[in-house]
């Protein structure tokens, strides 16, 4: 029986790792010889902050990759995460610099419940538009920790995380490729919408870090 367990463990840790890894070199190799080496490059930084999906796939884009192949391969990335954690969550918490993160989202949400309070009362869809929308820490590590301490069970909060993340990555890379073509048809329209672009994210990065504050500081 003791056995048993300790193979099940094991395939639990190694399956989404040759899951990940087999399904991305695949494509990766399947690519032309020359996106190949920054198609790879540039899924392994979507594992680095501050990088997410939202510099990712454009990245990949101006590149030459394909949308789709860029949006699927980073909702992948997410839903390969998710799967993990979903199997091996008090496991990945003894990881090192993984586990201090795991903890440090844990205490925020213990501590500061307006900074996922809207997740909490949209449940489900709230995981959904959390993951989908291209926030700074909004993958499947953190998704499936601000599931896991709203209570969602680990596998409603894995199929969450799977359609947030679908749904986002294909916008943001059909968005990225709109405004490459309008950049190859008139460059100066192209830097326009760029422009437009920013300060829009700059206004949303502004009023998210005022409620922030707000939030920690009641008053």
């Amino acid at each position: 029986m003791k056995s048993e367990m300790v193979l099940k463990n094991i395939i639990h840790i190694l399956t989404p790792i040759a899951l990940g890894m087999g399904v991305i070199g695949t494509i990766g190799l399947l690519l032309p010889s020359n996106l190949t080496g920054i198609y790879w490059s540039l899924v392994t930084a979507y594992f680095f902050p501050p990088l997410g999906k939202e510099s990712v796939i454009p990245a990949g884009i101006v590149a030459g990759i394909n949308p789709l192949i860029m949006a699927v391969s980073i909702a992948f990335v997410d839903i390969v995460v998710a799967l993990f954690l979903v199997w091996n969550y008090d496991f990945a918490k003894k990881i090192p610099l993984i586990g201090p993160f795991m903890n440090k989202v844990e205490r925020i949400g213990a501590t500061s419940s307006h900074k996922y309070s809207w997740i909490t009362t949209l449940r489900f869809v709230g995981i959904v538009l959390f993951v989908m929308v291209p926030f700074q820490g909004s993958g499947g590590l953190v998704g499936t920790i601000v599931g896991r301490f709203m209570g969602m069970k680990p596998w409603n909060t894995f199929f969450a995380i799977t359609i947030g993340s679908l749904i986002g990555c294909t916008l943001i890379a059909y968005f990225a490729e709109s405004i490459k073509a309008v950049f190859i048809q008139d460059v100066f329209i192209g830097i326009f919408l760029l422009i437009i672009v920013v300060i829009v994210g700059v206004m949303v990065w502004v009023y998210l870090k005022s409620k922030k504050k707000q939030g920690s500081n009641p008053t």
